[in-house]
């Protein structure tokens, strides 16, 4: 398995992604796009990416913030408040991480997945929107609101968002409003709902942040999970 560091820039800033691969197995083979929770790339995301290479996908978990690690919570709201109003700039970070993930010579161009976790999930789903040649996209407790709904008409391939049914950060004004968006844009979508879950439901360190709505639970990030790859199997995997 090879692990390894790649910096590059997005947005005129240094970032350092994670890329997974099992390098033994010869042939291209379909490609994920991972992208990180609020804080930044930890081992959260990465610990997916290393997973998803382990199933036999080359998976780059990218970098938003810059410098390759979780920043500090007042540090990390500093970096998220533009990208949340500006689902340009969003989807030109997630743009700079997909090219990095078709660089390498083990992604098949044409099975390419974005995946995310929380503001990664968001940003997932602004690169489906961007137009990006996905076959599929994966938000994990992502927040599913855009200032350009429109755009949904420009998704190109599956949208599968998995949603704690309790996350106060995703409730159900938002999750109605995606619908609709998804249902004018002519998407291939589903929203899979968990009970008992909230926001955060896929980190096992979620419940240590003390925030109140934020916790981990584990039959929802299993289930989301095998979601995911019933989805992969369809969308990137050969008949």
């Amino acid at each position: 398995m090879l692990i390894t560091d790649v910096p590059y820039t997005a947005d005129g800033i240094e970032m350092v992604g994670l890329l997974a691969v099992d390098d033994s197995v010869t042939g291209t083979r379909p490609g994920v796009l991972v992208c990180h929770e609020g804080p930044g790339l930890d081992d959260h995301a990465k610990g997916r990416a290393e997973r998803l290479a382990a199933l036999g996908f080359v998976a780059f978990a990218l970098d938003y913030h810059g410098g390759g690690r979780p920043l500090p919570r007042d540090e990390m709201y500093a970096h998220l408040g533009p990208l949340m109003g500006d689902p340009l700039r969003t989807r030109l970070r997630a743009l700079a991480g997909l090219d990095v993930l078709l660089g390498h010579e083990l992604t098949d161009p044409a099975r390419v997945a974005a995946i995310g976790y929380c503001f990664g999930g968001t940003m997932a789903l602004e690169l489906a929107r961007s137009g990006a040649d996905l076959r599929c996209v994966v938000g994990f407790h992502s927040g599913l609101g855009t200032t350009r709904p429109e755009d949904a008409r420009m998704i190109r391939g599956s949208v599968l968002v998995c949603i704690g049914a309790e996350d106060p950060f995703v409730p159900p004004d938002q999750r109605l409003a995606f619908e609709q968006e998804m249902r004018e844009g002519g998407v291939d979508w589903r929203m899979n709902l968990y009970g008992g879950a909230v926001h955060s439901f896929t980190n096992e360190r979620a419940t240590d942040t003390a925030m109140q709505g934020v916790a981990y639970h584990r039959p929802t990030d299993e289930r989301s999970w095998r979601a995911m790859l019933d989805l992969f199997e369809e969308k990137l995997l050969p008949a």
